[in-house]
């Protein structure tokens, strides 16, 4: 149930509409207030009275005239903040890749912008709707007003603020970083301090428990997986992870024994979209970046530059995982095994950084060379020899490419003497550092 919550609250934090009507609402409730203290202090005094009331201290048409000037300018601003962010979101799409849009509609402070205009709007209405002339009951309220000039001050500062705001967000080193923290806050989150339970080496194959809804997988809520099979007495093998897309029908689990509503447990504790998430995926943050980074390489952009900064980020991504354990997907309960789900592993975490990287900068120099050196550093602070083995055989895979789509032999001898000094650190090290067991010394029993 919370996973299905997370999830639902990361889809919220998709609709760019939210923000803005939270803030429309407030700002009319404001008006309400701001009105009704008029109301209450000028209780017994001459209304056309200007001392006895706050602030503006005009009359009905001049309150009239500033708000609808506010009310105006606002709503053709908020126009134009809106135009801005259209263009700031094609530029993105054309430059960096369609998924970076996510971030461009889900950063709050665009909505806020949007939201404050509109809302300045909504505000002036609603106190402009409540001043009378003398030919009328005369009432001013000169508070209100006065808030309305606050707001079409505030207004004035947001604009500035946005346009310095949009124009170093769709710099490429921005949303770089943006995306990287985005994964050392996913990589904190969804590894361990120590090593999980070692996976067994068969799985169930028993009873196969099929989808009831599609689409790409965002959330696995396994606590209750796991609770489910162990009043149940079965071990649950799911063949899915979150970021997987699972046609309908497709056989999501296995179980050890067929067992009665297995499927409506497996159905409530999976969640569907129509999208991927980053809610439980570590490799969410991995694709955009490479996103970015294939994009660049691109021959209609050609910015090997943005490729080679994607690397380095990536880098320190597996360097904050040195002292972390990824999951085994093994969840126990009472002393047995219950419950086996895949996961990330190092192996496929690399895989997913460099491979598509490598596949499309081949004889770009710059970039093979960048992606050996941050090889050769993540290897020098890696302590685990699995795990600097699989960042060998990355690195031989860029040293084959470069033999074979560089031509020019200095500098593919530039490329080798950077791939022999990987070797010597990565030899080292493995020669220095203990053997990795994924898990506990003693598996337990399934």
């Amino acid at each position: 149930m919370r996973a299905r919550l997370r999830a639902w609250i990361e889809f919220l934090g998709d609709q760019f509409w939210l923000r803005p009507t939270l803030v429309v609402l407030g700002c009319i409730g404001l008006a309400q207030i701001a009105v009704w203290l008029e109301t209450a202090h000028v209780a017994g005094h001459d209304a056309s009275s200007a001392t006895a009331n706050w602030g503006w201290a005009g009359g009905a048409e001049g309150a009239r005239a500033l708000l609808s000037a506010v009310a105006s300018s606002t709503i053709g601003v908020a126009g134009t903040t809106f135009s801005i962010t259209i263009a700031a979101l094609t530029l993105a799409s054309n430059q960096m890749g369609p998924r970076l849009l996510r971030n461009f509609v889900r950063d709050a402070r665009n909505q806020i912008v949007l939201g404050i205009f509109l809302g300045t709007f909504a505000y002036a209405l609603m106190v402009l709707r409540t001043v009378r002339t003398v030919e009328e009951e005369p009432f001013v309220p000169h508070l209100a007003v006065s808030g309305a000039v606050a707001l079409a001050l505030v207004c004035l500062g947001t604009l500035v603020w946005f346009v310095h705001h949009i124009a170093t967000s769709i710099n490429v080193e921005t949303v770089v970083d943006a995306v990287h923290r985005d994964l050392c806050e996913a990589v904190q989150e969804r590894t361990l301090d120590a090593a999980g339970l070692q996976r067994p080496p068969d799985t169930p194959q028993g009873s196969p428990v099929a989808a009831a809804d599609g689409g790409y997988l965002q959330a696995i809520d396994t606590g209750s997986l796991a609770e489910w099979a162990q009043k149940a007495g079965v071990v649950l093998a799911l063949r899915v992870r979150p970021g997987d897309y699972v046609p309908v029908g497709f056989p999501t689990a296995f179980l050890s024994a067929g067992v009665e509503g297995a499927g409506d447990a497996v159905a409530r504790s999976l969640t569907f979209g129509r999208r991927p998430a980053a809610l439980q995926d570590l490799e969410y943050s991995v694709r955009q970046l490479v996103e970015i980074a294939v994009r660049a390489l691109s021959p209609g952009i050609n910015d090997p530059m943005t490729a080679a900064s994607v690397l380095d980020h990536l880098g320190d991504a597996l360097c904050r995982i040195v002292p972390r354990h990824l999951p085994t997907g093994v969840i126990a309960r009472d002393g047995r095994i219950v419950l086996l789900h895949p996961v990330t592993d190092y192996d496929g975490l690399c895989d997913a950084m460099f491979h598509m990287i490598r596949q499309n900068a081949s004889g770009s120099v710059h970039v093979l060379a960048r992606m050996l050196d941050v090889l050769a550093r993540v290897a020098e602070v890696e302590q685990l020899t699995d795990r600097l083995a699989v960042l060998r055989r990355h690195a031989d895979l860029v040293i084959s490419a470069a033999r074979r789509d560089v031509n020019d032999p200095h500098d593919l001898a530039d490329l080798v003497e950077r791939h022999a000094k990987f070797v010597s650190v990565q030899t080292w090290n493995a020669a220095s550092t203990p053997e990795y067991i994924g898990g506990t010394t003693t598996p337990l029993r399934t």
